[in-house]
C-alpha cells in the first residue's frame, strides 16, 4: 500500500522567570515578555484572575491596570482584568473555559496577542486550556500564584479540566508562551496553600536528586515556619527540576506509559475525587507518597531508614499522611481508592506504569502493585496517624 511519512519536529522554548512585584510599573519583566522583542505595538493582552487572590489582596487589580497604563505605548490591556473563581471546583465543567474564550473572540486576542492567567494551578489549567484551543492557541502568559503553581503545575506544559469524574480527562499539551514566578505574590497565602508546593519538591527530589532531599531535610524547619529565603530555594530548585525532565526526558507530551513526575499520584488523584476535592493536590500528593514509600518498603525495594526519613519529613513539613477516605469501600467492601490503579493506567493510556524509589535520589518503574501489599501499606498508615493523633492528646492533656 503506498503511503507517505515524514518526521515533523517542532521547537518550544521554555522560559521560567523569577522576580517580584511584576506589577510595579518600575519592573520590566512583564512588559520585556510581552515584547517578545517586537517593534511593532501596543501588544493586546486579556488577564484573567483567580477570584481567591482578588480576596486576599484587593490592590491587585488596580496594581495590574496601573501597570499597562504606565506601558501603554507598548501594552494594551483590552478590558479590566477578568475575576473567575479558582480552587479544583473550577475546572469541573467548561463554562468557564468557554466564557474565557467568549472575551478573546469579542476583544480580537490573536495569535500575536497574549492571554495572561494569575493564579493558582486550577486557573492556570482552564485558562490554558482556552488559550490551547482558541485560534488553535494564543500566546499564553502563566504568572502562578501558589507555593504549587510555582514550582510544578504552573512550570509544565499541561493544561486541562476535569470531566466525568476524573482529574483532568480534557485537556492539552501546549507549553506557554512564558512563566513568571513573583515571589511576592505567595504572602497573603493561608499557611494550608504555602505548605501544598513542598511536597513536588520532596517528590521530584526522591525520583531525582538526593542532594535536594537533603537540603529539604535540612531547611525543614524554616519550611515549616515559612521562610522566605527557604521557600524562594525550594521553589527554584524544584521548578528547575520539573523544567529539566520535561526538556531532557523524550517524552514532554507523555505519549509513553512512563509518567516518574507522577510519583505518588494515582492514589493523590483518587483521593481527591473521592474527597470531592475537599483534600488539596498537595495535600493528597503526600499521603500518595507515603503510602507508595510503605508498599516500597515493604516489597524489600527501599531500605527501612530510608522510607522513615521520608515519612519523617513529610511530617515535619506539615502533612497529614492518613485520610479516612483510604478507608471507604464500595458496595462488594473493596477500598475505593484502589480503583485509582486502573484509573491512572486508564489516563497513562497504555500499560500501567508506577514510580516506586530505590533509595532516596532514585526511583524506577513498576508495571503491577501488589494489592495485598498496599492494603497493608493503608493499614500502616492508619495505624501511624492514630498513634501521633494519641501522642498530640496526651502531650495536650499533660500541659493542663
Amino acid at each position: 500500500m503506498p503511503s507517505i511519512e515524514r518526521t515533523i519536529q517542532v521547537s518550544f522554548p521554555h522560559r521560567i522567570f523569577f522576580t517580584g512585584n511584576v506589577f510595579d510599573p518600575a519592573n520590566p519583566v512583564l512588559k520585556q515578555v510581552l515584547e517578545n522583542g517586537e517593534a511593532t505595538g501596543p501588544h493586546k493582552a486579556l488577564l484573567v484572575i483567580d477570584e481567591s487572590l482578588a480576596v486576599a489582596q484587593p490592590e491587585i487589580t488596580r496594581a495590574i491596570e496601573t501597570y499597562f497604563t504606565a506601558h501603554a505605548e507598548r501594552l494594551k490591556l483590552v478590558c479590566p482584568p477578568l475575576v473567575i473563581e479558582g480552587g479544583e471546583r473550577a475546572k469541573n465543567s467548561y463554562f468557564q473555559v468557554s466564557e474565557i474564550q467568549s472575551q478573546i473572540e469579542r476583544y480580537g486576542i490573536c495569535r500575536h496577542s497574549y492571554l495572561i492567567a494569575v493564579g493558582g494551578g486550577a486557573i492556570l489549567d482552564l485558562v490554558g486550556l482556552a488559550a490551547a484551543t482558541a485560534h488553535r492557541g494564543v500566546r499564553h502568559v502563566r504568572i502562578p500564584t501558589t507555593t504549587l503553581s510555582q514550582d510544578d503545575s504552573g512550570v509544565g506544559v499541561k493544561n486541562g479540566i476535569n470531566a466525568f469524574g476524573k482529574k483532568n480527562f480534557i485537556g492539552t499539551f501546549a507549553p506557554p508562551f512564558a512563566v513568571i514566578n513573583d515571589f511576592q505574590l505567595l504572602a497573603s497565602l493561608p499557611p494550608r496553600d504555602k505548605r501544598a508546593g513542598y511536597v513536588e519538591a520532596v517528590k521530584v527530589a526522591l525520583i531525582r536528586d538526593a542532594d535536594f532531599f537533603n537540603e529539604i531535610e535540612r531547611n525543614a524547619i524554616a519550611l515549616r515556619d515559612f521562610e522566605p529565603a527557604a521557600m524562594q530555594r525550594l521553589i527554584y530548585r524544584c521548578a528547575e527540576l520539573h523544567v529539566n525532565h520535561i526538556a531532557t526526558s523524550g517524552d514532554p507530551f507523555e505519549f509513553g506509559s512512563a509518567r516518574p513526575l507522577d510519583f505518588g499520584h494515582w492514589s493523590a488523584h483518587k483521593l481527591e475525587q473521592m474527597s470531592e476535592y475537599k483534600i488539596r493536590h498537595g495535600e493528597a500528593v503526600a499521603i500518595g507518597i507515603a503510602l507508595d514509600v510503605i508498599y516500597a518498603r515493604k516489597l524489600g525495594f527501599l531500605e527501612a531508614a530510608s522510607a522513615e526519613r521520608i515519612l519523617t519529613l513529610l511530617e515535619t513539613l506539615g502533612f497529614e499522611l492518613f485520610a479516612n477516605e483510604l478507608l471507604h469501600a464500595d458496595s462488594t467492601s473493596a477500598l475505593t481508592v484502589i480503583n485509582g490503579l486502573e484509573e491512572f493506567r486508564e489516563h497513562l493510556g497504555g500499560d500501567l506504569t508506577i514510580t516506586l524509589l530505590k533509595a532516596i535520589g532514585r526511583g524506577f518503574e513498576v508495571h503491577e502493585m501488589n494489592t495485598p501489599k498496599v492494603l497493608e501499606a493503608i493499614e500502616e498508615l492508619h495505624e501511624r496517624h492514630t498513634q501521633r493523633v494519641r501522642k498530640v492528646v496526651f502531650a495536650q492533656g499533660g500541659s493542663r
